[in-house]
């Protein structure tokens, strides 16, 4: 069986892409930023539009008022006067028209480690979150199989139940014979129907879990093609001891790589919330132009100017923000580290489970086979007792019990069997290997 078109899987796997694009943005800003602006703007404001003047290198004298200056000053006014004028131009302009284009980019030369951390975290998301989606696969594995293996076990289950038809209807029929001669009692002829019409009622329900267990499996895979199932599917495991699997499952989990990718990750944080005690170092230059009219290639180098600088920002105190954050970071990551060590006894323990129950079920399955064959071969003798009325007292409620039994241990073979197959894949995927074979 496939998974590539399991919905939840492909969901997950969208997810883990995210970290790719988390990596992409930090280095992103280390690349710094180039914008492109185009101010339109039309005032009469005094301040702005001298402002836009001069930015354009449009101010002349008159735009001063240096035309009323030289008047009064030409008419021998005073001093008084003359520094008193408030000049007409000056503070009440035309209205104006101003242009603003320019280009601007930014990039930061020092973070304090912020960057260099966050691209690094990124990169081991990357790395957990692919851990993470294997692991997530393998448990999607177990989720078919199981529902695999459970329809095969329904299937078996409507044969267990139709071959008790098979006995049910012999019994009918050996009861009426016998009550016909006079050798048995009506009850036994009607508790042989009771029977037949309770395992009709059975073969539905078997019949209703398998149509059932068929949906689950179509809907898992994404594949209404199936409609049948074979044989339960079970995994070999090799003779490895318990101490070897458990290393081994150390070694090759990858919810354990994922963990500890997390846990490498809150240690870069660290360094990623204290970067605000160190320094920070960046550079900016700009390039534009200012103009009445809309700046073209012809008119750029008339009114053209550029800004370049470089900054630094240094946070002296900041309430103990900045201290407190890197804090907080050191306790996830310590609390991280725990859960890491944490899941090492877990893995251990899982591992262990899972062998001894298999072991276990391995040893008691073939017990529960021996009493399906002893059951089924007390039914057959009470069936002859029954047949051989006159020579062995028996009737048709101690024979229906016996078939009752039968039905009993073959459903708990059945179960049991199941049960045997998923846990050797639990115990197949908590020493880190894959269902796939």
């Amino acid at each position: 069986l496939t998974l590539q078109n399991n919905k939840e899987l492909k969901a997950k796997e969208y997810e883990s892409k995210k970290s790719i694009e988390d990596l992409k943005e930090a280095q992103g800003y280390k690349k710094g930023k180039l914008e492109f602006s185009e101010q339109i703007s039309r005032t009469n404001n005094a301040g702005y539009v001298f402002g836009m003047k001069l930015a354009s290198r449009e101010a002349s004298f008159a735009d001063f008022g240096f035309d009323e200056f030289l008047y009064h000053w030409g008419a021998g006014s005073t001093s008084n006067v003359l520094l008193s004028t408030e000049p007409d131009k000056l503070n009440n302009p035309d209205a104006r028209n101003n242009f603003e284009t320019k280009l601007t980019f930014a990039m930061p030369l020092y973070t304090g480690g912020k960057l260099e951390s966050a691209a690094a975290m990124a990169k081991l998301q990357i790395k957990a979150n692919k851990a993470k989606l294997s692991h997530d696969k393998k448990q999607i594995g177990l989720e078919v199989l199981k529902a695999y293996n459970g329809a095969v076990a329904a299937k078996k289950f409507i044969g267990m139940t139709k071959n008790a038809k098979v006995i049910t209807n012999r019994f009918n029929q050996k009861a009426q014979e016998l009550y016909d001669r006079r050798l048995v009692r009506i009850i036994d002829v009607k508790q042989s129907k009771m029977a037949a019409y309770s395992v009709d009622a059975k073969i539905e329900e078997a019949q209703t879990k398998f149509k059932l267990a068929i949906a689950y499996l179509q809907f898992l895979t994404s594949d209404n093609t199936i409609t049948d199932v074979e044989e339960f599917t079970i995994f070999s495991l090799d003779k490895s001891t318990l101490d070897t699997l458990q290393k081994d499952a150390i070694s090759t989990r990858d919810d354990y790589k994922w963990m500890q990718l997390n846990t490498d990750t809150m240690k870069k944080k660290i360094v990623f919330d204290g970067a605000a005690e160190k320094p920070m170092v960046g550079t900016h230059f700009e390039y534009g132009m200012n103009n009445d009219t809309l700046n073209t290639p012809f008119n750029i180098h008339e009114n053209d100017y550029y800004v370049a600088a470089i900054g630094l920002t240094y946070t002296l105190f900041d309430g103990d923000i900045t201290k407190a954050k890197k804090q907080k970071a050191k306790i996830d990551y310590l609390k991280t580290k725990n859960y890491f060590e944490y899941m090492k006894e877990g893995i251990n323990l899982q591992v262990k489970k899972n062998y001894l129950d298999f072991q276990t079920q391995t040893s008691t399955l073939k017990q529960k086979v021996k009493t399906q064959a002893m059951a089924e071969d007390i039914l057959k003798e009470t069936e002859d007792m029954f047949a051989n009325n006159l020579k062995f007292r028996t009737n048709m409620m101690y024979l229906l019990m016996q078939l009752e039994n039968m039905l009993k241990v073959q459903a708990d073979v059945i179960m049991s069997q199941y049960d045997q197959t998923i846990t050797s894949a639990k115990l197949k995927l908590s020493i880190g290997s894959s269902l796939k074979r």
